[in-house]
């Protein structure tokens, strides 16, 4: 049947092409009519919750550090449930005017939504600003800048992990203790806010100073370097508070060569369950405790679909929580984390 038809309906069009249009059919069967088509050219006004396409730009503060990798590893992992998304990566290289740059460029590039974790507050704010009174939503992860002209800031309440170290610490040293500070980077909102929570939780006790304070800008090659300086200024050492897990295992591997390190106890924080993170260094002894700091980076990109697909309102602020990891929970935690 479907052999007849299709013939009659070449036989119809042959003799139309001939000028035999009113000439009679013959033909007992009569040819089932071409249903109308949509023009090509026609436009299709699609709602942006029918959008199949969305182009994310993530602007990276710097990757040196092994917690920023996870972080951008997670959201590559969450982006990839999402077919409508595509993920631009940027490392600035904790470079600001690098940053800034980057920005611009996804500004320029008109992306759907950016997500920012900034190297220092003050610098980042503007271009941020400009990119969110362009009307590109902007999810500000981790470290914050100054005003409010974002959608949404993720992150961890530093304040109160810094705090729960100090807490930690008065709690493990009731008699007092010298304590080495080895600090984030300057200018970054953690970094501040990890010393001032650390301040609280040691309560403004005399008998546990800080004898020995520096930065390392998180990387443990310069922590390294932090702690040789510490070791021959100071004698007596009792405790090391690195800003994140590399400054606490970069401290630890100066003490050990200088032959120090079973008389100093080592606080990280950061509590990532990959082979040479946190945990496993709490498990293996090298750190006392430390502090899981979720990177938000799952947490982003399932605000941006909320956002750009279901078209719902973000909270302004979405805080995550911590755990204390110490040797009692450090296996229960590396198996709860897929480490």
């Amino acid at each position: 049947m479907k052999k007849t038809t299709a013939f009659l309906l070449l036989a119809a069009l042959c003799l139309s092409l001939a000028g035999c249009a009113g000439a009679p059919n013959d033909s007992s069967t009569t040819p089932t009519p071409t249903p109308p088509q949509t023009s090509s050219l026609e436009p299709l006004e699609i709602p942006l919750a029918a959008q199949d396409h969305f182009l994310i730009g993530m602007s990276q503060c710097n990757l040196g550090e092994p917690w920023r990798v996870a972080m951008n590893d997670q959201i590559a992992a969450a982006a990839a449930k999402y077919p409508e998304f595509e993920v631009v990566f940027s490392d600035a290289a904790q470079d600001n005017s690098k940053q800034v740059s980057d920005v611009e460029n996804f500004i320029t590039q008109q992306v759907d939504l950016l997500i920012i974790s900034p190297n220092e507050a003050a610098p980042l704010t503007a271009v941020v600003k400009k990119a969110f009174d362009a009307g590109i939503p902007v999810i500000v992860l981790d470290r914050r800048v100054e005003g409010d002209a974002f959608t949404s800031f993720i992150g961890g309440d530093n304040k109160q992990i810094g705090k729960k170290a100090g807490e930690w610490v008065a709690k493990t040293f009731p008699n007092g203790c010298n304590i080495v500070e080895i600090k984030g980077l300057e200018g970054a909102t953690p970094q501040q806010e990890r010393h001032d929570g650390f301040l609280d939780g040691l309560g403004g006790s005399s008998t546990h100073p800080i004898v020995f304070s520096q930065s390392c800008d998180w990387l443990r090659d310069k922590a390294i370097t932090v702690m040789e300086a510490a070791l021959q200024a100071e004698d007596k050492i009792d405790v090391v508070y690195g800003h994140n897990d590399p400054a606490a295992i970069g401290a630890y591997i100066a003490a050990k060569n200088a032959g120090r390190e079973t008389e100093i106890q080592f606080i990280g924080i950061d509590g990532l369950p990959t082979p040479d993170g946190g945990i496993r260094e709490v498990l293996n002894g090298t750190l006392s405790v430390t502090y899981v700091y979720p990177t938000g980076g799952e947490e982003a990109i399932e605000s941006a679909y909320r956002l750009l697909v279901g078209e719902e309102t973000l909270d302004k602020e979405v805080i995550l929580e911590t755990i204390e990891i110490t040797a009692e929970n450090a296996q229960e935690m590396l198996t709860k984390f897929g480490g």
